[in-house]
C-alpha cells in the first residue's frame, strides 16, 4: 500500500518485477477498498492486489518439515549446540557439540548470526550481526481483517483465529531479544495508521528474533573456500523464509556433487562488495 505518489512510484519497481514473473496483481484506489480489503485506512493513496500472496505458520512449517526428516531416519538433535570442528588436511571431519564429537563427511554451517563465530573458530571473518525483529499479536472479539498488508517494510499478517500480527522492526541491538515498549508502540501507530479497526483489539503479547545479516545485504551460500566439504547458508536477513525452498535447493546440489542451478559468485564469502543494483539482481535471480 502507499499513502501518497510518491511511495507508489517506489512500489512500483515491484510491481514491475511482479508483473514481469507472471504474477497476478491488481491496482486498487481506496473506492475500490471494500471489495477486497474494508479494514484499510480509506486515507491510503493506493493499493496494489496480489490475489496468490500467501503466507506460512514458521513454527508449523518447522514441525512439518521436522516431521518429514524423522520419516526419512534422519536424526535431528535440536538444542544441541555445535562449538567447533575438527580438521584434517582441507577437511572437516568432525563437529564438536556438548554431547561430544560427531564424525561427518560433509558439514553446512546454517546457524543464523551465530554462524560467524563458528567460522572464527576455522581463521575465516564472515559478518552475521544478528539483526533484530520486534512482533506484536492482537487478538480481536472478531476477524478485524482479512488480507495480509504491506507497507514498507511493515505488515499485517491476519490469522484464521482473529489474531492480527505486526511486524517487524531492524534494529541492531546485538542478541538481546527483549521486546522494548517503544518498538512495540512505533508497529501498534503503524498498525492502526494503516487499518484503523485495529484499535478493537487489544494486545496478546510481543516478542522479538533475531536475523542473520551480512556486510553487503545479501546471504553468504556456497563452498567455504580452502575447505573440501564444507557449506555455509547464512546472511539471509529478514528473507530468510523466503528464500528458503532456493537455499535447500543449492545446498543439495552441493552436497550431492551436482552442479549448482544458481551462478552462486554474488553470494560467495570471498567476494566483494557491490551496489545496491547488483544486490537486486541477485535476489532476482
Amino acid at each position: 500500500v502507499a499513502f501518497n505518489a510518491e511511495e507508489e512510484e517506489e512500489l512500483l519497481a515491484s510491481v514491475r518485477l511482479w508483473r514481469a514473473e507472471g504474477i497476478a496483481c491488481e491496482r486498487l484506489d481506496p473506492r475500490d477498498f471494500a471489495r477486497v480489503e474494508p479494514a484499510l485506512n480509506p486515507a491510503l493513496h493506493a493499493a496494489y492486489f496480489l490475489p496468490d500472496r500467501a503466507q506460512i505458520r514458521n513454527p508449523r512449517h518447522l514441525r512439518a518439515l521436522a516431521e518429514a526428516l524423522n520419516r526419512r531416519g534422519v536424526d535431528l538433535r535440536p538444542e544441541v549446540g555445535a562449538v567447533g570442528f575438527e580438521i584434517r588436511g582441507d577437511r572437516v571431519i568432525g563437529v564438536r557439540t556438548a554431547e561430544g564429537l560427531l564424525p561427518c563427511e560433509q558439514v553446512v554451517v546454517a546457524a543464523g548470526p551465530w554462524s560467524a563465530a563458528l567460522l572464527e573458530g576455522l581463521g575465516l571473518r564472515v559478518p552475521t550481526p544478528p539483526i533484530k525483529g520486534q512482533i506484536v499479536l492482537l487478538r480481536g472479539d472478531r476477524p478485524l481483517l482479512c488480507r495480509i498488508v504491506e507497507h514498507g517494510k511493515n505488515y499485517l499478517v491476519p490469522r484464521d483465529d482473529g489474531r492480527v500480527l505486526v511486524g517487524a522492526t531492524e534494529e541492531e541491538a546485538g542478541f538481546d531479544t527483549r521486546p522494548t515498549p517503544v518498538a512495540v508502540r512505533d508497529l501498534l501507530d503503524e498498525a492502526l495508521r494503516l487499518c484503523p479497526v485495529l484499535a478493537e483489539a487489544e494486545v496478546e503479547r510481543a516478542w522479538a528474533g533475531l536475523r542473520p545479516g551480512s556486510f553487503d545485504l545479501r546471504p553468504y551460500l556456497g563452498p567455504v573456500p580452502g575447505f573440501a566439504n564444507l557449506i555455509v547458508a547464512t546472511g539471509h536477513r529478514r528473507a530468510g523464509l523466503q528464500l528458503s525452498p532456493g537455499t535447500a535447493a543449492v545446498v543439495a546440489d552441493l552436497l550431492l556433487g551436482r552442479p549448482p542451478r544458481l551462478d552462486l559468485t554474488p553470494f560467495r564469502l570471498d567476494r566483494e562488495p557491490a551496489g545496491a543494483e547488483a544486490e537486486d539482481e541477485a535476489f532476482r535471480s
